[in-house]
């Protein structure tokens, strides 16, 4: 793959990206507040770790690695 075709695709991945987190807001789970996501209240402290949303996240970008490679 040519660098103008690879540049193309990455900037067209980062305006998706964009438009994603621009009406994040609007969408009916947020990533970073799904389920199983750990979220834990202290006295001096919260400690927060979204765990469902790394999965999420990882798997989502292997899908779209593996489907960049064939």
């Amino acid at each position: 793959m040519s660098l103008g075709r690879m540049l193309i695709l990455l900037g067209l991945a980062l305006v998706v990206l964009g438009v994603l987190v621009t009406f994040a807001a609007r969408l009916p789970l947020r990533l970073g507040r799904l389920p199983g996501d750990i979220h834990i209240h202290g006295r001096h402290g919260d400690f927060y770790f979204p765990v469902v949303t790394c999965i999420l996240l990882s798997a989502l970008l292997t899908l779209v690695m593996w489907l960049f490679r064939r």
